[in-house]
This record gives structure tokens, sequence and C-alpha cells, in this order.
């Protein structure tokens, strides 16, 4: 199992959110995915708005968040985050990174496990290659936090490389 899909699994089981078995691979219903695409439209707002400030730390938090949302429809359904290719690369420019985020959130609509996949696929690549930061660590202390329930948004400076 994906190590972040598994944290998220966690985070559900300890708020006693439903979701199927893992490797049951249910449909998820119209409601969850109205309630999916509404909370991924929101991180990536979130995202877009920070990389307009030009605020990497919360951009980096954006993306995290972004995947958190994207693993937990995943983990609803009880399928398996899938290994999708990333086609954005650094280019310059501020258009196409945010046409990548709003097309993939927007193949979210599908319900298909792949799509979320792929959110997730680039809020990773995103993070590396884009703001230069350590993915891992920050969902870590991202997944605590939500775990803690904590209403202080976690600092993620230290997950930057200089």
């Amino acid at each position: 199992m994906n190590k972040h899909l598994k944290l998220v699994r966690e985070f559900h089981d300890a708020v006693s959110l439903t979701q199927a078995g893992h490797g049951e691979n249910k449909h998820l219903s119209d409601m969850d995915i109205v309630m999916s695409q509404a909370l991924l439209m929101g991180e990536g707002s979130a995202v877009l708005k920070a990389i307009k400030a030009g605020e990497m730390v919360q951009i980096l938090v954006g993306l995290v968040n972004l995947a958190y949302c994207a693993l937990s429809a995943i983990a609803l359904c009880g399928s398996e985050a899938t290994d999708s290719p990333v086609s954005w690369r650094h280019d310059g420019f501020v258009m196409s990174l945010m046409r990548a985020l709003s097309d993939n959130i927007n193949r979210c609509t599908s319900g298909n496990v792949d799509d979320y996949s792929a959110v997730y696929g680039l809020c990773v690549h995103l993070s590396s290659r884009f703001i230069n930061a350590d993915f891992d660590k920050a969902f870590q202390i991202v997944h605590e936090a939500r775990l803690s329930q904590s209403t202080k948004a976690p600092d993620l400076s230290d997950c930057l490389f200089e």
C-alpha cells in the first residue's frame, strides 16, 4: 500500500470516517464525488493563491493538502493509488502550472481512482520539482497535525531544501 495512502486511511479510522476496506475497489457515490470535488477545488484554489503570492511554504502546504484530499477519495473506495506519469515540466510559466492543476482536478469529476492518483502524483512532482521540498516529511507533518486536530496550520518551512 502507498505509504501516504496508509496514513490517510489511518486518519479516516481515527476520526471514524467510513471507508471501504483496502482492496475492495468500490465505486464512489455521486455525493462522495461531489464532496471530494469540492475539497479538491478548495485546496487547488489555496495552491493557486499561494503561487500568486509567491509563498513557497504555503504552496507546499496547499500541495500536501491537495494530495491528502485526492488520497482521501481513493481511501473511501478502498482502492490503491496508481502510478501516473506527470506531464508537467518546469517551463518557467505559471499558466502551465495552473492548467496542470486545474485540468487534473477537473478530471476527478469522473470519480475514477486513476484521476485522483494523477492529482496526488502531480502534487508529489511539483513539491520536488517546482518548489524543491521534501514531500514525505511535509506529508507526515500535515498528517500529524490532522490527527491532533490542531486548528493551527503546521509550519513546513523545514521541509524546503535551500
